[in-house]
């Protein structure tokens, strides 16, 4: 796996783009959760999102680094 991706000649992170798309999957189960009603059973909605959102990012992780490798 690539540490540095270059994005139109700017060196950025790799985890920095991964984070960005971690976000933007947890923005979209976060609505889909709402609509749902699954926050109604989540004691701490703010903690439950934080872990789910480390997780979502450890599995892009772990599942690029298969692919790519």
């Amino acid at each position: 796996m690539r540490y540095e991706v270059d994005l139109f000649g700017i060196i950025l992170p790799s985890f920095l783009l991964w984070g960005v798309v971690a976000y933007i999957l947890m923005r979209m189960a976060s609505i889909l959760f709402v609509r749902v009603g699954l926050y109604r059973y989540v004691w701490h909605p703010e903690l439950f999102n934080f872990a789910l959102y480390i997780c979502v990012i450890a599995s892009l992780i772990f599942a690029c680094r298969e692919l790519v490798s």
